[in-house]
């Protein structure tokens, strides 16, 4: 049992967005977790990108599904009564494509989740196809907007890709954000040698990323607010290395594609090492 933003959880392993869907299919990983991230909740449906979304490097994945969902009022309506029935701590991952979308979404949604996770690594359509996490004082603007919505525990869930995740991190808390999630996926590409063109450009995952996102967790261990680790955990001795790095809870992702069942090895492990000291 854990405590984060006064409430209760009954461990520190969550499930990462985007990887386990709404955690409708392995009912009984959902309910043993300590909670949830959903998939990606955009304002409109989205289709996604076309394949080939994901692609195996050698220790990790790349992984280009677009944000495929059904957009949040299909989502209000049939899948969050769903998610509920299974009754563990659920934080909807926002992703807007321009900073009023934020908002809009965590309205929309309402007060009967847990909280937000919002998604600043989404391309800003408005400004350039930048993402926003790259630029603090657009997470501090979309934040501040979110912050008017909801009175429920806001996390912001940082990339790392070619920008410092501890000015985001201070923005972020400074505009009113309860946590910080990190780190996203990083940039990668694969190329076919023999037709000489790119296979796929999206977002690496996977043990490939864990020194850095350890490293990333660690940075902003200074700013004393609960801090949720990702990146290549495959094993509980993974995870420990992120709560010995400054994190309060971890988030599986690219493991559950090898493994659903991860998460139940993951959580023992740790409560080993954890209780070992």
């Amino acid at each position: 049992m854990i405590e984060l933003f006064d409430l209760k959880f009954k461990n520190p392993v969550f499930l990462a967005s985007g990887v386990f869907g709404f955690g409708l299919k392995y009912k009984s990983i959902t309910r043993a977790v300590g909670g949830i991230f959903t998939k990606g909740i955009t304002l409109q449906p989205r289709m996604g990108n076309p394949p080939p979304r994901i692609y195996e490097t050698a220790s990790g994945v790349i992984n280009s599904v677009g944000l495929e969902n059904p957009g949040v009022k299909e989502f209000k309506k049939y899948i969050l009564p769903r998610i509920k029935k299974i009754n563990n701590r659920i934080f909807v991952n926002v992703a807007g494509f321009n900073v009023d979308e934020y908002a809009q979404i965590v309205e929309e949604i309402g007060d009967g989740v847990t909280g937000f996770e919002l998604n600043v690594s989404c391309p800003n359509v408005k400004e350039g196809g930048a993402l926003f996490g790259q630029n603090p004082e657009m997470v501090e603007k979309i934040v501040k907007k979110v912050r008017k919505k909801t009175k429920l525990p806001v996390i912001v869930k940082l990339t790392a890709n070619f920008c410092d995740p501890l000015i985001v991190a201070k923005a972020s808390i400074g505009a009113g954000a309860d946590g910080i999630s990190l780190i996203n996926t990083i940039y990668g590409m694969a190329f076919d040698t023999n037709t000489k063109k790119i296979i796929i450009k999206g977002g690496l995952s996977g043990p490939a990323i864990k020194p850095f996102a350890l490293y990333c967790v660690h940075r902003l261990k200074e700013l004393k607010v609960p801090i949720i680790g990702m990146g290549g955990i495959m094993s509980g001795k993974d995870a420990y290395e992120f709560i010995l790095a400054g994190a309060s809870a971890v988030a599986i992702g690219t493991a559950l594609l090898r493994d659903p069942y991860a998460p139940i090895r993951i959580i023992k492990e740790l409560n080993y090492l954890l209780k070992r000291g």
